[in-house]
This record gives structure tokens, C-alpha cells and sequence, in this order.
């Protein structure tokens, strides 16, 4: 039931269904990097499987899809501010979804997988799998970035913090 309903609202896919190239086994290099070892520590296991391993969290299950407060969503393995809450729409998915990545905050690659042609959505900082991006979203870009909450955090834009202390991992 899981993968049928992941594949009716096209986002991503069940862990190793996934098909895309998971981070924790790329050659590529990013400035933000672990080892392993190293990711398994810092990061949840929510976390770890989405970001590292390019699981699927269950639909509806992250906080951050009811989150409507102004604000940056970030990169959870880094801390990169990945996209502004203004660009945040409410997809019906499950997922949290965005029209719009800031600026030079985003990878994205072909993938291929379960029969389907999609387009995997990365960190561009640390190379985290963060979800997917459609062409079915809303104007002005037409764009749906379908991402897993456990991939992402959350800043209020009340929330002061000098340049120096902002919150990030490395």
C-alpha cells in the first residue's frame, strides 16, 4: 500500500525503492562532508534514512507540513537555508512543498527509478537527498519541490541570531 500510495502522489519513494543514488555511497565531494561514522552520530535515524540512505518519511508525518509560520527551511545534516517560507504551498502530498529554492541552495539530478522519470533534489552544501521536484506546481515557476520534513529545520524569522551563532552543522 505504501509504494502504491508514494507513486499516486508522485513524491519519493520507500528507502531502498528509492533508486536514486544514495549520499552515504557517492563518490562526490561536497564542502560540508562526514564519515558514516560520523553522519550516523549527528543525525536522527528519521533523519540518517532520508538524508544519507534517500528514504521516504510516511506522508503526514512531519510537523513541517503544517508549518506556516515566516521563516527559512534549512538543510538538516548542515544547516544550509535551503528554502523561504514565502515559497511554501500546501501540495495535498503529505510532503512539505515549495515553488521556489533559494538561490544556489539546491542540487538537482535525474532519477530514474521505479519505472518513473523524476528529478532528485540535493543539498547543495553537504549533498543530502531532501526529495524530489515536479513541473506540476504552482506559478510563478510551476515547480514542486516534494521534500521529506526529516530532511529539513526550521527557523522562525523572529528568531534573531548574529551571523556568527547561526545554527549550522558542519
Amino acid at each position: 500500500l505504501g509504494a502504491a500510495l508514494l507513486a499516486a502522489t508522485g513524491c519519493s519513494s520507500w528507502g531502498s525503492l528509492a533508486g536514486a543514488n544514495p549520499p552515504n555511497t557517492s563518490t562526490e565531494t561536497f564542502p560540508v562532508s562526514h564519515t558514516d561514522a560520523e553522519w550516523r552520530q549527528r543525525l536522527t535515524a528519521a533523519q540518517y534514512n532520508v538524508l544519507r540512505a534517500a528514504g521516504t518519511e510516511a506522508p503526514f508525518s512531519s510537523p513541517l507540513n503544517d508549518e506556516h509560520r515566516a521563516g527559512i527551511f534549512g538543510c538538516a545534516g548542515c544547516g544550509l537555508d535551503l528554502f523561504s517560507s514565502t515559497t511554501k504551498f500546501d501540495s495535498g502530498t503529505g510532503w512539505p512543498s515549495f515553488y521556489q529554492a533559494l538561490p544556489n541552495a539546491v542540487i538537482e539530478r535525474g532519477d530514474g527509478s521505479l519505472g518513473m522519470s523524476r528529478t532528485e533534489v540535493l543539498c547543495r552544501q553537504c549533498g543530502s537527498h531532501l526529495g524530489h521536484v515536479f513541473d506540476d506546481g504552482p506559478q510563478p515557476s510551476g515547480l514542486r519541490f516534494c521534500l521529506n520534513g526529516a530532511a529539513l529545520t526550521f527557523v522562525d524569522k523572529d528568531t534573531e541570531f548574529p551571523a556568527e551563532s547561526r545554527p549550522v552543522k558542519t
